[in-house]
């Protein structure tokens, strides 16, 4: 079931003062705040609809994390224009992989994986993983869908 996507979208983040710690360096979850802005711009930028519209055409609510692993290679400090390079690097069956690669102009930062679902509510209310959707897959570049 594994096909990595083809698309890479770029998100641009823009250090601020406040995203910094007192030794005046990104504290390190403003990264994965970044990350997860990331991922959402993937699929917008992919052309899938806000997920307030996919919960009401497809149940799908959201792409839920459920694993990460990252790697940080280098510093980032206030005034730093960030690049953060998405792409699906592979699709399973009810969960799927986004890799990230962030820069600094041509500086390595961090490295990147999370393993996501595309998440759905069931009657009770609780989450459930739901079938990749195949029009969404489709959208973000999967070859054979």
């Amino acid at each position: 079931m594994s096909n990595s996507s083809s698309k890479t979208v770029i998100y641009t983040v823009r250090v601020e003062f406040g995203d910094c710690d007192p030794a005046g360096i990104v504290w390190f979850p403003n990264f994965f705040r970044w990350i997860d802005a990331a991922s959402r711009h993937f699929f917008a930028e992919c052309g899938v609809p806000r997920w307030e519209e996919t919960a009401r055409t497809i149940g799908v609510i959201g792409t839920p994390l459920v694993n990460t692993q990252s790697r940080f290679v280098a510093t980032a400090s206030y005034g730093d224009t960030l690049s953060i390079a998405v792409r699906v690097s592979e699709w399973r069956e009810k969960s799927f992989v986004q890799a990230y690669t962030v820069t600094r102009g041509d500086t390595l930062i961090l490295e990147c994986e999370e393993v996501r679902i595309f998440g759905g509510k069931r009657e009770d209310g609780s989450l459930r993983a739901l079938p990749i959707p195949q029009d969404i897959a489709r959208l973000c570049g999967r070859e054979s869908a």
